[in-house]
């Protein structure tokens, strides 16, 4: 660890603010700035020149320092403008299942007729430290007077909702001897779905009637098609000659199942399975009852949605167990 990363996360220590909900400006004292390891050995390079012309009286080794000295000044202030009052704004992060990444837009708006060149979005460095996984910095351009998105993806572990960290805008433009860079911490979460129970899981079987509830007729299933391939579907069902012939993974459908609504409780799962285990059985019958396309009503501990159908009905099912507390 050399001393300017050593510097970053002291400051990034000293304030520790909530999150902000609307824009946060980049104003100049929230932007910080201090010399590369490159811009480090550039410096010294130049005392050692300097040295040199002092010794040996050289008028043009004089000419040449100060010049790249001036050089250095300029870029010094350059960096320093490249993210001074920029406007960073939290995006809408789409759900996603747990194990998958998460993707957070990040906007970075540009109010000036300047253009910001090699803009870094990444997670500050402290937060790294302490075990939050992410991928690489993202890097943008911003055009005069435009707006542009930095998609940030971090792993997404566990179900619940998964807070976007604190983030590091940072930049080493025009000549990377000087980083400049500014701590932002925005209001934006990701619902992140339990992960559906793997293997074939029939839904529920009817409580009274014959066409109160849906089942698989295993064996009897009719080919219906191939739609693109969903987080928890059966690998059964992958459409493995189509991925044999370079083609995007599809998963098959059946005209197997008996059409009606469905009910799905938490009283249906097996008691002697572990909450998490009973969470990831509802999610496999919710998203399997919502591919096949027939209406169902969901209960849970504490709470209760109506017989509906599409995507807005699943996903405020997941959503719901997603955020579900279970005591024990």
């Amino acid at each position: 660890m050399n001393l300017t990363t050593t510097v970053w996360q002291r400051l990034s220590t000293r304030r520790q603010v909530p999150p902000a909900i609307g824009p946060v400006i980049l104003t100049q004292n929230r932007v910080y700035i201090l010399p590369t390891s490159g811009g480090l050995i550039f410096g010294a390079t130049l005392v050692v020149m300097l040295l040199g012309c002092v010794n040996y009286n050289l008028g043009l080794g004089y000419v040449l320092t100060f010049l790249l000295a001036g050089v250095a000044v300029v870029a010094l202030l350059h960096t320093f403008r490249n993210l001074a009052h920029l406007r960073v704004l939290p995006g809408r992060a789409q759900p996603v299942f747990a194990g998958d990444t998460a993707v957070f837009p990040v906007l970075l708006d540009n109010p000036s007729r300047q253009a910001r060149y090699a803009v870094a979005v990444s997670v500050a460095d402290d937060l790294i430290a302490r075990g939050l996984e992410a991928t690489h910095a993202a890097w943008v351009d911003i055009a005069p007077g435009q707006q542009a998105t930095a998609l940030l993806r971090l792993h997404a572990a566990h179900r619940g909702r998964l807070a976007l960290p604190r983030l590091r805008v940072a930049s080493v433009f025009p000549l990377g001897l000087f980083r400049a860079w500014a701590y932002v911490h925005l209001d934006a979460h990701c619902i992140v779905y339990p992960r559906p129970e793997g293997g074939e899981v029939p839904l529920p079987p009817p409580r009274s009637g014959k066409d109160d509830g849906l089942q698989s007729a295993h064996g009897t299933d009719d080919f219906a098609g191939l739609r693109n391939y969903h987080a928890g579907d059966s690998l059964r069902h992958i459409a493995w000659k189509a991925v044999a012939r370079n083609q995007p993974l599809m998963t098959k459908q059946f005209d197997g199942l008996s059409t009606g609504q469905v009910r799905l409780s938490w009283n249906d799962t097996p008691a002697h399975l572990r909450p998490e285990a009973r969470i990831a059985r509802m999610a496999r019958w919710v998203v399997d009852a919502s591919r096949a396309g027939v209406p169902f009503a969901m209960e849970l501990p504490g709470a209760g949605f109506a017989s509906a159908r599409g995507a807005a009905h699943e996903a405020r099912c997941l959503t719901a167990l997603a955020l579900l507390r279970i005591r024990g």
